[in-house]
């Protein structure tokens, strides 16, 4: 059996940023009160490394940032690389709270574009209702309309004018040029840019890439959207058999039983350890036959 691992994989800058801002809050107030305001990246082994560093973690899927915010009440808030929208800021100022902002430079760039053509037109952004990132667009104004599918398209007056469509940054490539398409085909004369960041793209198109792949493996967070557009990709371009991972102790023969060859990448919120211990795990299978699954990491995560 042969192990492919996908070039590029892994940690992007934008996560490397946000990471770092967490670790330099931690080192820089050792004495303060530090909450992050959702999951940092979307990955739990990131979020425990830095429940290790002390900082703790208000995550709660069925509360807004806005929500959530309320519950803090004084120390250092981080905003995660997701971004936040205008009246979060806003509010911890409010509160008094000192302010770590982690946001991804990408969406940062996106917020102000949108804000410009939310002014004097309407908005028109495809991405993942529920996905923080989406909720610090959508704030933004009532100019902006969240399509996450056709059904959201369909939903909309014909009159809207003048429209600017714009994507989420890390959502699937192959997804947003269909809905892209449609939302032209009802407003021909909006005008379009696609926003997905180049670190989304380039790991998308590596695996849409891959050629005589029998099972593709990702490793990364099931709450990771970028994680799972990799997965979803992988099978939509012809790959036979998929798997999202969080780390090498949930691999089992039955994956790849009868595969010849073995594709392995991650999502951008993926911790290189974590990758690498299930491209170690598997070549170690190949050559010997012994599937010897460790529970533990073989190293530090940050």
């Amino acid at each position: 059996m042969e192990i492919i691992p996908v070039v590029p994989r892994g940690w992007c800058q934008g996560v490397v940023r946000a990471i770092q801002i967490a670790k330099n809050t931690a080192a820089n107030h050792p004495n303060e009160k530090i909450t992050m305001l959702g999951m940092i990246v979307h990955n739990r082994y990131v979020v425990d490394a830095c429940t290790e560093l002390g900082i703790t973690c208000l995550d709660d899927p069925n509360r807004t940032r806005l929500q959530m915010l309320e519950k803090i009440d004084s120390g250092i808030v981080i905003f995660t690389a997701h971004g936040v929208s205008d009246e979060v800021r806003r509010r911890a100022k409010e509160k008094g709270l000192l302010i770590a902002d982690a946001t991804c430079v990408d969406v940062q760039k996106t917020h102000k574009l949108i804000e410009e053509h939310s002014r004097n037109g309407y908005v028109l952004y495809i991405g993942r209702k529920k996905h923080p990132e989406t909720e610090g667009i959508s704030d933004i104004s009532d100019h902006i309309f969240v399509i996450q599918d056709i059904d959201d398209l369909n939903s909309l007056p014909q009159d809207l004018s003048p429209v600017w469509i714009t994507t989420q940054t890390t959502i699937s490539a192959l997804d947003c040029n269909d809905l892209m398409q449609a939302c032209k085909n009802k407003y021909p004369d909006a005008v379009s840019d696609i926003e997905i960041c180049n670190a989304t793209l380039i790991r998308q198109k590596a695996v849409q890439n891959l050629k005589n792949i029998d099972v593709l493996i990702v490793v990364g967070d099931p709450c990771s959207n970028n994680s799972r557009q990799l997965l979803k990709i992988g099978l939509r371009s012809g790959i036979k058999k998929g798997f999202l991972l969080e780390s090498a102790s949930q691999l089992n023969k039955e994956m790849f039983a009868d595969a010849d060859r073995v594709a392995v990448t991650s999502g951008s919120s993926t911790p290189d350890r974590l990758t690498s211990d299930v491209i170690k795990t598997l070549q170690k299978y190949a050559e010997t036959g012994i599937l010897d699954i460790c529970s533990k990491l073989s190293g530090p995560v940050l």
